[in-house]
């Protein structure tokens, strides 16, 4: 699907402009009109977590940017922004190929069914789907049974080719954690986010703990009980003592404390290449169906038509799992689909030159352009000031986008990474947030007392970044109390 035209008519481009120009002149003017000190409830925060003012970047502002901020303290200083960078991406995004679009994996036949054989080679091509989770692969290859084949004389075959494949790269690069499923890394085919499921299962009266592993990895030796061990359950993961580096098996030197009852642990492949392979191959075998041949990658021949296509969710569903859990392959999915919607081709250059030419015409230049890598925030490059970032949200709250990505953001104290967190006057807040090794921050929608709606930017780059979290909570704290004499 061609990403819509950044067109619009001449009256509708006049009026944006305006818009863009007052909404960019009154953030511009913030040095001079908005409040220039911390609040001090904001101050005291940031001085018990031991965290600079001068680590910090903070925006208060009217979501419909028609008035100058409450606060803006460094706001034109480019940080990196951990996963709040995820709100450029998946804005961009619902504007660009719009809320309702979806990824189509097609599946092809190159030969006859006869008596449940195929005599030939089934293909799966894949398009870039952010959710093609196990459950999804069931209902691919039921719909191949559903074609008649039990049997593949030939071979499954994979093509992966619609995104550069220079995008795998190594899953310890980052921080060094390769068996961590959010450094995953984004695939044309991604199945099941290159991760493994184990469930253990305590049997009932028994000494050992059944262990389940979804989805099931084909050419995979897998251990199928642990002991169940007496003590607290603590650190059960450790206690496990899981050996996990071996792509060929699975095993656990240790055991399961009783009392832990069922317990799942999501891991990363230690192979992620071939992943996809295995876990085509696996759960073919497991619906009960053969196959001579073997699974191998390879693109899709010229000509041949699809025997049927399977659609992804809308692009609004992605979103809300993007922002409310911050997954950053499905991010890095998104990303890379609109590099491929306009240039045919997946790669992370075409990605940002497409998000650079959709900033310059949506949200003009005037407070400096994201450093874009990415899309995820899993980064040390990507740099966005609060003004910008400020800019674009006052935008997002005017345009039509607003609905899919107000609710794809984590609501405080309700859902998604914020559920734990709570606001100390009640209110309400919609506000992604953001956490690396030197960087945290919050951004996204706060709502008033007075009924006013607030673009709050809070990022703190520094090595004690993290507990920068209480100041943040009490910023938004502060921008809730908008109400005559509460400031």
């Amino acid at each position: 699907m061609p990403l819509r035209p950044l067109t619009l008519s001449p009256r509708s481009a006049f009026v944006f402009t305006l818009r863009t120009l007052a909404i960019g002149a009154l953030l511009a003017g913030a040095a001079t009109h908005a409040q220039q000190m911390l609040p001090p409830e904001v101050e005291a925060a940031l001085a018990r977590a031991k965290v600079p003012r001068d680590a910090v970047t903070m925006l208060v502002a009217d979501a419909e940017g028609l008035r100058p901020p409450r606060l803006a303290w460094r706001t034109q200083v480019p940080v990196n922004p951990a996963s709040i960078m995820k709100l450029v991406t998946t804005y961009a995004a619902l504007d660009l190929l719009g809320p309702a679009y979806t990824w189509s994996t097609p599946v092809y036949t190159d030969g006859r069914v006869i008596d449940g054989t195929l005599h030939g080679n089934l293909y799966i091509q894949g398009r870039g789907d952010p959710n093609l989770v196990v459950e999804r692969l069931w209902l691919l290859l039921r719909r191949v049974q559903g074609l008649g084949i039990r049997q593949i004389a030939g071979d499954i075959v994979l093509d992966r080719s619609a995104f550069d494949t220079t995008v795998d790269g190594d899953p310890a690069a980052f921080d060094g954690e390769p068996l961590r499923p959010y450094n995953a890394s984004p695939d044309a085919l991604l199945i099941n986010f290159k991760s493994l499921v184990m469930t253990f299962t305590p049997g009932v009266g028994g000494n050992v703990a059944q262990v389940n592993y979804d989805p099931p990895l084909a050419g995979v030796a897998t251990q199928a009980t642990v002991p169940l061990v007496a003590g607290e359950c603590g650190d059960w993961r450790a206690g496990l003592r899981a050996e996990l580096t071996d792509p060929a098996r699975i095993g656990f030197a240790g055991g399961l404390p009783a009392a832990c009852g069922e317990k799942s642990w999501a891991v990363a492949y230690a192979d992620p290449r071939s992943y996809a392979l295995r876990a085509v191959g696996g759960m073919w075998a497991e619906m009960g169906n053969t196959l001579r041949g073997q699974v191998r990658e390879g693109p899709v021949p010229a000509g041949l038509k699809p025997a049927f296509e399977i659609e992804s969710p809308p692009l609004a569903e992605v979103v809300r799992d993007i922002n409310k859990y911050s997954n950053n392959v499905m991010a890095q999915q998104v990303f890379l689909t609109l590099g491929l919607a306009q240039r045919k081709r997946g790669s992370f250059e075409g990605a940002r030159t497409v998000v650079r030419q959709w900033w310059n015409e949506r949200i003009g230049t005037g407070e400096g352009q994201p450093v874009l890598d990415n899309g995820s925030g899993l980064s040390r490059q990507e740099r966005v000031s609060a003004a910008a970032l400020g800019k674009m949200l006052q935008l997002a709250w005017r345009s039509p986008a607003m609905p899919e990505l107000m609710g794809s953001l984590p609501s405080i104290g309700v859902d998604g990474t914020l559920k734990r967190r709570q606001l100390r006057g009640g209110g309400s807040a919609h506000l992604k947030t953001g956490t690396l090794r030197d960087a945290a921050g919050v951004a996204g929608y706060v709502d008033g007392a007075s009924g006013r709606r607030w673009v709050v930017v809070a990022i703190a780059n520094d090595p004690n970044a993290a507990a920068a979290r209480t100041a943040f909570d009490a910023l938004v704290d502060w921008a809730t109390r908008d109400q005559q004499g509460e400031r």
